[in-house]
């Protein structure tokens, strides 16, 4: 009885404590002929006024704090801060100053508002500061609370399940178009495309008729899709060949069926794919002085402005201008291989300077000797100049051993659930 009593609700226990001594009160009380220290005799059935203490009565609970008479949700400015907000809502300084040193949690989440958050405040009879409410994403909410000693934080988190779903497309215009055709986002698009970016040029090798399939995680929150985790397993056909990529759970890299790493020591592309205007062409006329020259590498054209990446890890060679390359980055990747980064607007590394794969060196432009913006990327082995779209790129490492075993075990499940869901979805059709 006493278990079943502790769950009752603070009010409900409050009130039986109270009728209890009343109880009590009126079944013994009234057998008492004369107090000891002489006052009236108390009458049957006359009401008392009865005190009672309620320290004698412990109901485990404590009364929770005033209750949220109004909510104001408030949008966070662009160049507002903690402080700009709180006094645009007429909120004190020292309100501010108390939350932000309460625990480190909320000194955190207050000093990263950014433009468009939004933030839930609740406020009492007299518009005193109760609590505050900001909301991470569908499943998480960061809550501060006033409470008779100050002010505490906690974190509202809702289960997150998963569940697999399936894409595909046969590629007719162009790859971006194909992956919003087939309701991908913006970001698994690109997701996608750095998958297999060490192997496919997706500014260059991209045809017609190639396709892609791919197996992806969804975010599930009480029976409801709140977002898209990441992608588990995928197929790219590009001009006859088939590459696939399998996601390792253990160290959040992709592999192909056997185990060989998708990462290479070199990306196909130095940038976002988008438009080229030239291909490598030993036997092109030069657009500016009509002699048919080699063009030793391939011509990307961006906009202006367009981050350029190291292709591979490396020393920055040379970082200069001249005006025929313009602004210049040549980067040593080994006594091997060298890649070369033409016409950029700025360059952002400097000689001597060590740099990471995907690292920014500078921006796409149209220095030097140009007839129009564009990033000119030639790629050098042993001092040759090499087709950067069709050179064959020194790997990675692969799994080995216990690791290569389990990998290859997942890897066949999952491209297995690729099949059903695609020839599921073939049947649908």
């Amino acid at each position: 009885m006493l278990s079943v009593f502790k769950r009752l609700p603070w009010l409900h226990r409050a009130l039986i404590a109270f009728f209890t001594a009343l109880i009590v009160v009126a079944l013994f009380l009234p057998d008492v002929q004369e107090l000891d220290d002489g006052q009236d005799r108390l009458e049957v059935g006359k009401h008392y006024a009865l005190t009672i203490n309620n320290s004698a009565f412990p109901i485990g609970d404590e009364i929770p704090p005033t209750v949220v008479l109004k909510w104001e949700e408030h949008t966070v400015r662009s160049g507002e801060s903690a402080a700009l907000l709180f006094q645009r809502l007429g909120l004190s300084p020292r309100l501010l100053h108390e939350l932000i040193y309460t625990n480190d949690d909320i000194k955190r989440q207050l000093s990263k508002l950014r433009p468009g958050d939004k933030l839930i405040f609740g406020f009492d009879e007299n518009h005193d500061f109760i609590q505050l409410k900001r909301k991470i994403n569908d499943y998480e909410t960061f809550k501060i609370t006033r409470t008779d000693d100050g002010f505490t934080s906690t974190w509202d988190k809702k289960e997150v399940d998963y569940q697999y779903n399936y894409a595909q497309a046969q590629i007719s215009s162009n790859f971006w178009n194909a992956g919003i055709a087939a309701g991908l986002t913006a970001n698994q698009i690109m997701e996608l495309a750095g998958i297999f970016g060490w192997d496919i040029d997706f500014a260059l090798d991209i045809r017609s008729g190639d396709s892609f399939q791919l197996l992806y995680q969804e975010k599930v929150v009480e029976g409801e899709v709140v977002g898209r985790g990441k992608i588990i397993a995928a197929i790219f056909k590009n001009q006859g060949d088939t590459f696939k990529a399998i996601l390792d759970d253990k160290t959040g890299n992709y592999y192909d069926e056997n185990g060989r790493a998708m990462k290479k020591a070199f990306l196909r592309s130095p940038l976002d794919f988008r438009r080229v205007t030239s291909n490598f062409n030993p036997t092109r006329r030069h657009p500016v002085t009509g002699k048919v020259r080699a063009h030793r590498g391939t011509d990307y054209a961006a906009p202006v402005g367009t981050p350029i990446w190291a292709a591979g890890d490396g020393i920055v060679q040379k970082s200069s201008y001249n005006q025929f390359n313009g602004n210049y980055v040549f980067i040593k990747h080994s006594n091997t291989y060298i890649t070369k980064y033409l016409h950029l607007t700025k360059r952002t590394v400097k000689t001597g300077q060590r740099v990471k794969q995907g690292q920014t060196i500078g921006t796409l432009g149209g220095t030097g000797r140009v007839t129009g913006p564009h990033l000119h990327y030639e790629f050098l082995v042993n001092g040759v100049h090499k087709n950067p779209r069709t050179v064959k790129l020194p790997q990675s490492k692969s799994l080995t051993g216990q690791e290569k075993q389990t990998f290859l075990a997942n890897a066949e499940n999952r491209l297995n659930t690729l099949d059903r869901y695609s020839e599921l979805l073939y049947a649908n059709n």
